[in-house]
């Protein structure tokens, strides 16, 4: 990140409103992260995915409390509908399910609280300095634990994916804060469940797992829930628009 723009903003790269809640904001990242790629562990790439899928309904359940926004009677279903899709996937008492998909709701409450505070700074901070500060945050905390942790890339085919996880990983969360920049939430949300389908495919071509009808069916549940929240949001702003 700093290559990438340090040559053509130089300091005011890292000058925030808010350098602490940007830390903060930043932290969290990288811890939910850590329990989401701790997950994959353990559960197949779809599941992972699927759960994490309850990160806006969980933006939705905060926003009374953190950011001061009501949620209606209808939002709240669409909630709980969501969530209701999520353990779908997970069926907990059904079937050989591994309870290291519990984990993945540990990530998504970590995401949740990092999107959060993402809207709040996106107002005030360039999309530059936000992901430059993911970059610092995440390379500070994952080197204190590095000497001990330490496994040297096993061929040059695994130092490459670690090169291409970084590349993407950081303009893809770059690209996302400035999406939010010059397009409103509702219009881009929706874009976000196309990481599904590429996770599915994914899924199957790499570790030949190939989701289960319960895993679909949570899938259809979860994204059903979220663009109907964001059908019932553009419909309430496109009423309040036409009152005015």
């Amino acid at each position: 990140m700093i290559l990438a723009f340090a040559p053509r903003r130089g300091a005011r790269l890292l000058v925030a409103s808010q350098p602490l809640l940007q830390l903060v904001r930043s932290t969290l990242l990288c811890i939910s992260t850590f329990i989401y790629m701790t997950a994959l562990h353990y559960v197949p790439l779809t599941t992972a995915a699927a759960i994490s899928f309850t990160g806006p309904f969980i933006v939705t359940a905060l926003s009374p409390a953190l950011l001061g926004e009501r949620v209606g009677g209808v939002r709240w279903l669409a909630v709980a509908a969501g969530f209701l899709g999520a353990l779908v996937v997970i069926r907990p008492g059904f079937g050989d399910v591994n309870s290291a998909a519990f984990l993945v709701f540990g990530s998504a409450l970590a995401s949740a609280l990092y999107q959060i505070l993402t809207r709040k700074l996106a107002a005030h901070d360039r999309a530059e300095t936000s992901i430059t500060y993911i970059a610092l945050a995440g390379f500070v905390l994952t080197s204190i634990p590095l000497p001990f942790v330490w496994v040297t890339p096993a061929s040059a085919l695994h130092l490459l994916l670690f090169v291409g996880l970084g590349v993407f990983g950081g303009f893809g969360h770059y690209f996302l804060v400035r999406a939010f920049e010059l397009a409103p939430a509702p219009f881009i949300s929706p874009f976000n469940y196309g990481q599904l389908i590429g996770a599915a495919l994914l899924s199957f071509v790499v570790f030949g797992q190939f989701p289960d009808v319960w895993v679909w069916t949570g899938s259809l549940i979860i994204v059903g829930s979220g663009l109907f929240m964001l059908y019932w949001e553009r419909r309430n702003k496109t009423r309040r628009k036409a009152t005015t």
